[in-house]
């Protein structure tokens, strides 16, 4: 017995060590670093929105959209399909305004509902290099969006990776746990593009150029798998040269997060169906954090139960949780997050349970994407 509880202190020291090495050395590179505000490129800029029966949120997001203080911009809005007043909806801004655009797609039967048939359709009618993408049920936070995501732009940064927020609900636990993942997420994505390893971006806050989604054949290599638009295709088209970020607030968009437990669960589960179509780097360190992440608790409970060196592991333990709030509360903060960073050492626990539930779960039924 006095064996395996020494295997499992060295097991549990190196797990220790490997979460240290990605919050010292990859999330810092996010957390730490203050945000800045881009120089105004005034590019001419094409943002479009994919929908399909979205007319209840373009209700009330597309007037702030038409609203952009910005001087050279089109509104590319791709109905696809839509069965209710979606398509409505958009002729009537059409008439309004002359800088939208737009594209009506009709049912494929090769690609019956896929949104990425319906977003090529949209990249292709585009009129501008620079591409700027949000989704339906998404808001900037600023009339400042466009010339904030385009800032970043250069002769070498032709992607841009953005933060989609959710919408804070007053009372709401589920709410929290929701922004606490998406702060999690977008501390991962954000650090390891800064260290030239950009693996993912959210297809709520996205700008890149048109040459770089025909570079790689648009979504071709991916077209099959439902989802991925977004976080798929930059895993595929950007690299440490042609990516930048941007994380001033002003830069920022919003969506209305799930209500119900059901409705995230589902969404998750799609968002680990795809992430298994990353590159094998970034799947290895998507893995690699995740594991180290549950067996360092683990062999830490099951030490402290034996109370095998105690002393040592307890010190080692809170000394993990007192560095990793410190960065996590940075990155939150930084992220106008900050009432969710108390939270943390108990929306840990509860995502890993989440996770673990959704990889069971996906290995028996297989998840639901687009409408």
């Amino acid at each position: 017995m006095e064996t395996i509880l020494f295997i499992l202190f060295i097991a549990f020291l190196v797990f220790f060590v490997i979460q240290l090495v990605y919050h010292a050395f990859v999330f810092t590179r996010f957390s730490f670093v203050q945000p800045k505000k881009g120089t105004p490129k005034n590019i001419p800029v094409s943002v479009l929105v994919c929908a399909k029966n979205e007319y209840e949120n373009l209700q009330k997001n597309l007037p702030i959209l038409v609203s952009q203080k910005y001087p050279n911009y089109e509104l590319v809005l791709i109905d696809d399909a839509s069965s209710d007043d979606t398509l409505e909806l958009f002729e009537e801004y059409e008439k309004q305004y002359a800088f939208i655009k737009l594209v009506k797609v009709k049912n494929n039967e090769a690609f019956w509902g896929n949104k990425k048939f319906a977003l090529t359709l949209g990249i292709k009618a585009a009129k501008n290099e620079y591409l700027l993408f949000t989704d339906a049920d998404c808001y900037p936070t600023s009339e400042n969006w466009i010339s904030e995501m385009t800032a970043h732009f250069s002769s070498k940064k032709t992607i841009v990776l953005g933060y989609g927020a959710y919408e804070k609900i007053k009372g709401s636990f589920l709410n929290k746990i929701i922004r606490y993942e998406t702060v999690l997420t977008a501390i991962q994505y954000f650090s390891w593009a800064k260290i030239g390893k950009p693996y993912m971006g959210v297809g709520r806050n996205l700008a890149y150029k048109k040459s770089e989604f025909f570079n790689v054949n648009g979504f071709i290599n991916h077209i099959r798998v439902r989802s991925g638009d977004d976080d798929l295709f930059i895993n595929e088209a950007a690299n440490s040269e042609n990516t930048s970020v941007s994380y001033h607030p002003e830069s920022f968009t919003y969506s209305k997060p799930k209500t119900k437990h059901k409705d995230w669960f589902n969404q998750k589960r799609r968002h680990v169906s795809t992430a298994k179509h990353y590159k094998g780097f970034d799947k290895f360190q998507l893995a690699l954090f995740f594991i180290s992440q549950v067996l360092c608790i683990t062999l830490a409970i099951i030490l402290l139960s034996f109370q095998y060196n105690w002393i040592i592991v307890a010190s080692v333990l809170g000394f993990r949780y007192i560095f990793n709030w410190i960065v996590f509360g940075y990155g939150a903060a930084k992220l106008n997050e900050k009432d969710v960073i108390i939270w943390y050492p108990i929306f840990e626990l509860i995502l890993i349970i989440t996770h673990l539930r959704v990889a069971f779960t996906n290995l028996i039924f297989k998840p639901v994407h687009w409408k």
